[in-house]
């Protein structure tokens, strides 16, 4: 090429000098558009990625909640968790190499074995005593005048006589009594009628308790009751019962009041809502959602539901606007303000905590094995405090020494573990539900009188669940308000032990005329029956 360049005119070197500039700006050109190509194509294979990563995550988290409703639908209810492994458990040797067996020598050995006497069976459980017992004497059919009893043998049945409908008549004689012989004026004489709790009415206390238990302990709507009273040849409208039903609400809601009071000023509450459809009077056939607001006291062992149109925290507002002391709840953001407040000390469920864990046990089985491992520890403390009967600052204490370095490692291990997985993973979505609520988590630490979760007030909202499967909405919100002042007065009967048809029995019978700066002595953790 040199020696072609040597033989080359000026004017052929400037002619070739200009024909390998236009080739240099060609392959120029033709770089930087293979370079644009090739950002444009790596940037579609970035986008393509992400898409892809983020079709995987909605496909797993689709996944997680197609699974959470079968579950629901067919699983089991239960959060019991069991460890894969035993760590009490030994494991077997099995990269050792097995020893070679000795050769096996047969041997006869003879010997006598003691007959083990069999245990007589200890039958079947003793029947109560407190029931009433009709004896039936049955006589052999052969004559026995003359023979001598050595004994008898009793067999105890169960048995039932179905609930019936009786009528109680009052009667009272009317006497006349001479006044005044010369003017024969004469005075009539009569015994008074005992208060009743429907004033004129004619059902008595004892059909208005089986009412209301009925329906708000066992879960029988009204409907179905009319239709056992049928079956007694009793004929009574859906509007009578209703009247009876208001009259009540008219007789208890003072107790109501007082239960109210007394739930609230024992400095310690937990809260939980749940939902309940009401009929709506401006739109025919159709209902709104309206919710149970439900304030459990542990130290009182008594229970208030408040209904309320909307989940909005007016509602809780409004109830706890005087309320100091512990407030328990989940981690629902209605009650984050109560925080803010002067005199209000927020605890968090630790139970729903434990929950997200439980649920994310299929998607990432070795943190969430830990975690659950973990609260299982801390829920053994928990078991062995009540089995013991601890008292408060003694269950403060042993928290202190045995919970609380397992939380603190329990929290250092979810802070650290967050940085690795994916937020909107089941286990993400575990560890972002404790890490702001942490403080929270750990202040039952703070008084031995507190629980370390909600599960009393979430055991109180289930006769409501029950309730609301078999009536399925309340008639108005008057309906919604009456539901939430028996289903107050049951579950605090619950709660204490007692028995909520003698308790409302008793109660009917005697609040007429009781003292209003009294009515807490009737309240059910109050009586003592």
């Amino acid at each position: 090429m040199s020696k072609e360049l040597e033989n080359m005119s000026i004017e052929e070197l400037i002619e070739a000098n200009k024909k390998l500039h236009k080739q240099k700006t060609a392959l120029e050109y033709q770089t930087l558009s293979l370079e644009s190509q090739k950002q444009s194509l790596e940037s579609e294979l970035k986008g393509a990625q992400s898409q892809k990563q983020s079709l995987e995550s909605e496909l797993e988290q689709t996944q997680f909640q197609l699974s959470q409703l079968q579950r629901m639908l067919f699983g089991a209810k239960r959060e019991r968790f069991i460890p894969a492994q035993d760590e009490n458990q030994l494991s077997l040797p099995f990269d050792t190499e097995p020893e070679d067996e000795p050769e096996k020598e047969q041997q006869t050995i003879t010997y006598v074995r003691k007959k083990q006497k069999r245990e007589n069976h200890p039958g079947r459980l003793a029947l109560p005593s407190h029931l009433p017992v009709e004896e039936i004497i049955i006589e052999p059919k052969e004559d026995t005048s003359e023979m001598k009893c050595i004994g008898k043998e009793v067999t105890e049945q169960l048995e039932l006589v179905p609930s019936k409908l009786y009528i109680k008549r009052y009667i009272r004689p009317k006497y006349i009594k001479v006044q005044d012989k010369e003017t024969q004026t004469c005075k009539g004489i009569i015994a008074d009628l005992p208060v009743f709790p429907i004033e004129k009415g004619i059902a008595g206390s004892g059909l208005l308790a089986q009412i209301m238990i009925d329906k708000f302990v066992d879960h029988i709507p009204i409907y179905r009751q009319i239709q056992r009273f049928k079956r007694e040849d009793v004929k009574i409208s859906s509007s009578t019962i209703n009247g009876w039903q208001e009259s009540v609400c008219n007789l208890l809601e003072p107790l109501y009041e007082s239960l109210k009071q007394q739930t609230l000023s024992a400095g310690y509450i937990q809260a939980d809502e749940s939902p309940i459809q009401v009929l709506d009077k401006t739109k025919k056939g159709k209902t709104h959602r309206g919710y149970h607001w439900v304030y459990h006291s542990p130290l009182q062992k008594s229970v208030l539901f408040d209904y309320r149109n909307g989940r909005s925290r007016e509602g809780p507002n409004e109830l706890l606007k005087n309320f100091k002391g512990y407030l328990q709840t989940d981690g629902y953001a209605v009650y984050d303000s109560f925080d803010k407040k002067e005199g209000i000390t927020l605890l968090n469920c630790m139970a729903h905590a434990r929950r997200y864990f439980e649920k994310a046990l299929d998607y990432d089985q070795k943190k969430a094995e830990y975690a659950m491992g973990m609260f299982q520890k801390i829920y053994a403390i928990e078991r062995k405090a009540k089995d013991d009967q601890l008292s408060p600052k003694e269950r403060y204490d042993l928290r202190l020494e045995e919970s609380l370095p397992l939380l603190n490692e329990l929290g250092k291990w979810i802070a650290d573990s967050y940085k690795t997985v994916l937020p909107k993973s089941p286990i993400g979505k575990a560890m972002a539900y404790c890490i702001p609520r942490w403080d929270f988590l750990l202040n039952f630490l703070k008084d031995g009188s507190l629980e370390i979760d909600n599960n009393g007030v979430e055991n109180a909202i289930r006769p409501l669940a029950l309730g609301r499967k078999n009536y399925l909405f309340a008639g108005s919100e008057r309906g919604a308000q009456r539901a939430a002042m028996f289903y107050s007065f049951f579950g605090t009967c619950k709660k204490n032990n007692i028995n909520p048809f003698d308790w409302l029995k008793h109660v009917l019978n005697i609040i007429p005329e009781y003292k209003v700066n009294r009515l807490h002595e009737l309240l059910p953790q109050n009586t003592k029956m």
